[in-house]
């Protein structure tokens, strides 16, 4: 009895392949594409309103300087924030990291580390590195190993990090820092006119760049903040994963911490308390969602730049300054609600 030979067309149904997306529509689609059209309309407007302000060589060289502590935070914030988590301490880890560093070169300068020599530094380098490392480590065991909220824990640390600064110094700012310290790194110049400190934030930046897009490392990063249960059914190590980018987040905000110092010359213990939330604002802004799993470094870099540029524009053209939070605030808002519809259009589909 013959049997009718059944072909892959009778007994599968197969569906057409979805069009990929042309370049246009990737485009279209790029969260860091539409921050960086934005940080471009606000140069252009500040621009045309101030023309013998804004669009200057020494507003530029302001404006980068001044972002380049921010933008340490927003690169450590950047990995926190794609595995689902959350860092309010890293201002005060910045003060504090800030606070033992400046202590720790007076102390091996004998009381005054203004003339203090580059063995000096070096150490108060690597102290404000480590401060920065153990409080980022702190927070990565609490999340990771005693599964404590992120929240809780890094909002615990916010308060105990800045405690312990002000315990240190009794409340007042260490102010003898080492000039070869603020001449080289916080005021010095590089092919004549770009400040040494934003090099070295670009350095970093890159580097970041590299460990989140191109390693191992941070393809973790992203199926830990997607769904960290099959990450870790993967065979991900999710829990020595997470410590480590806290504690990487903890060095950066130490790095932040020595780069104020060098530039302001003193510790700013008071200076930093919205740090924290303007390094949340500025890594959302690039477009790394909330909910975990997207998210790039190049986004929250033009994130960061957008607050500052806001600040400078208003105060040059005469807009009260308390304008500037609350339209970085409406702009954080939209940000959110994109990407929560962005979730559900993909999630319906």
């Amino acid at each position: 009895m013959a049997t009718q030979q059944e072909t892959p067309e009778s007994t599968v149904e197969e569906k057409a392949p979805a069009p990929a997306k042309g370049i246009g529509a990737r485009l279209a689609s790029s969260n860091t594409l539409w921050t960086g059209l934005v940080l471009v309309v606000l140069c252009v407007l500040f621009s045309v309103l101030r023309p013998d302000a804004f669009p200057t060589l020494f507003n530029t060289q302001n404006l980068l300087v001044q972002a380049a502590p921010l933008l340490m935070l927003a690169v450590g914030m950047t990995f926190v924030i794609i595995t689902s988590g959350i860092d309010l301490s890293v201002g005060s880890v910045l003060v504090f990291s800030g606070v033992v560093s400046a202590m720790t070169m007076e102390w091996l300068s004998g009381g005054d580390a203004t003339n203090a020599g580059w063995g000096v530094i070096a150490i108060g380098l690597l102290v404000a590195l480590v401060g920065g490392a153990l409080w980022g480590l702190l927070n990565g065991l609490l999340v990771a190993v005693a599964r404590v909220p992120a929240l809780i824990v890094t909002l615990g640390s916010f308060g105990a990090a800045l405690g312990a600064a002000q315990l240190l110094t009794n409340g007042v700012d260490v102010r003898t820092v080492p000039n070869a310290l603020r001449k080289t790194l916080g005021t010095g110049t590089s092919f004549v006119v770009v400040p040494n400190l934003v090099i070295l934030a670009a350095v970093i930046t890159l580097l970041a760049l590299w460990l989140l897009h191109t390693t191992a490392f941070g393809r973790y990063t992203y199926a830990i903040g997607s769904n960290a249960e099959a990450a870790r059914r993967s065979g991900i190590k999710v829990t020595r994963h997470l410590v480590t980018v806290y504690a990487l987040t903890g060095v950066l905000a130490g790095l932040a911490g020595f780069m104020s110092l060098a530039y302001f010359g003193t510790t700013t213990i008071s200076g930093h308390s919205n740090d924290n939330l303007n390094a949340i604002a500025a890594v959302v802004l690039g477009g790394t969602s909330l909910f975990g799993g997207i998210g790039t470094v190049l986004g929250s870099v033009i994130g960061v730049f957008i607050p500052a540029v806001l600040d400078a524009g208003f105060v040059m053209t005469g807009v009260r300054p308390f304008w500037q939070p609350i339209a970085v605030g409406a702009v954080l808002v939209a940000a959110v609600w994109l990407d929560q519809r962005r979730r559900r259009a993909r999630n319906n589909r």
